[in-house]
């Protein structure tokens, strides 16, 4: 950092994403907590003009509280590595890596993690006929927040309607039935387990609309399967590759005990305000809003 008496913090947010409107919200929240820290900040909505933006703030660290295709996929990473300004969460090959579902799912199975079957499919041929047998999922390879996602009930006679607006490839993968279970690693620790409660799917909904869902932490679950978790997600943090914060999200067959924990995906991005999962999984561990910001701020590093 410089010798500035008060560091000062340029917070990302916004972007081009799908998922602008809730890195706003991130990015806001991050920033009021960072200034409450004594940082000095400067909000960046990160547009076209993010480089000169940039340039023109001179900051000691880029706080990233982008969501979605290039906030967290390695794009501005590597931006961020050229300009050569330490940034918060995971660098770009990790970004790049959690953000392709399949190629993540590589990196999982090599690290002897349970990931569910998936493939990778042209959406034209999905809407003709089943890829795999039901019941499935249909999702882009490479968005976050359950953007684009797509269920095939078992039983069902007609496969998916793909939106015209969906990208060339689509994931398809089997479905796993049961409960919604989520851990954050900090700083390669994992926090505690979430059970996330809602009345259907866990879609950009539920988890973005106030009363969508609810979060218990932590999460009453019998003591192998939480050892499972937390294990899982540590192992899945070191295989990809993540820095500071990362969050894994799970689902959990109870009828069939451990052998029906299955590993989904790994956000390097995690929502960031102070209800949010992994915030939350901190505050259970005594760790503030303000005090989890201000740690991931002196994390901070330019790393490939």
């Amino acid at each position: 950092m410089s010798s500035r008496t008060q560091p000062r913090i340029a917070v990302l947010m916004g972007g081009p994403s799908g998922e602008r409107e809730v890195s706003l919200v991130s990015g806001r929240e991050c920033a009021a907590a960072l200034r409450s820290e004594g940082y000095e900040v400067v909000e960046i909505d990160a547009g076209e003009s993010l480089v000169e933006d940039l340039r023109a703030a001179a900051p000691d660290v880029a706080f990233n509280a982008l969501h979605g295709r290039w906030g967290e996929d390695g794009c501005v990473q590597g931006l961020l590595e050229w300009l050569r300004i330490p940034y918060t969460h995971s660098g770009v090959l990790a970004s790049a890596l959690a953000m392709d579902k399949l190629r993540s799912k590589d990196a999982y199975v090599a690290a002897g993690l349970p990931v569910a079957e998936a493939m990778l499919v042209p959406s034209g041929e999905i809407s003709r006929a089943h890829p795999m047998p039901p019941p499935y999922v249909v999702k882009p390879y490479n968005e976050g927040s359950s953007l684009g996602i797509y269920f095939v009930s078992e039983g069902a006679n007609a496969p998916a309607k793909i939106d015209g607006a969906m990208p060339e490839r689509m994931m398809v993968e089997q479905y796993v039935p049961g409960r919604d279970l989520t851990v954050a690693v900090m700083d390669g620790r994992a926090l505690a387990v979430t059970d996330i409660i809602t009345e259907g799917w866990y879609d950009y909904s539920a988890k973005y609309t106030a009363g969508g869902s609810r979060h218990v932490v932590p999460a009453e679950l019998p003591e192998e399967i939480t050892a499972a978790c937390l294990d899982y997600a540590e192992r899945a943090h070191a295989a990809i590759g993540c820095r500071g914060v990362s969050r894994t999200d799970f689902r959990w067959d109870e009828s069939r005990g451990l052998d029906g924990l299955v590993l989904l995906e790994t956000n390097t991005q995690p929502g960031m305000t102070p209800t949010s999962l992994a915030p939350e999984q901190a505050a259970h561990k005594g760790i503030s809003f303000g005090a989890l910001t201000r740690w991931l701020v002196e994390d901070a590093s330019c790393s490939r």
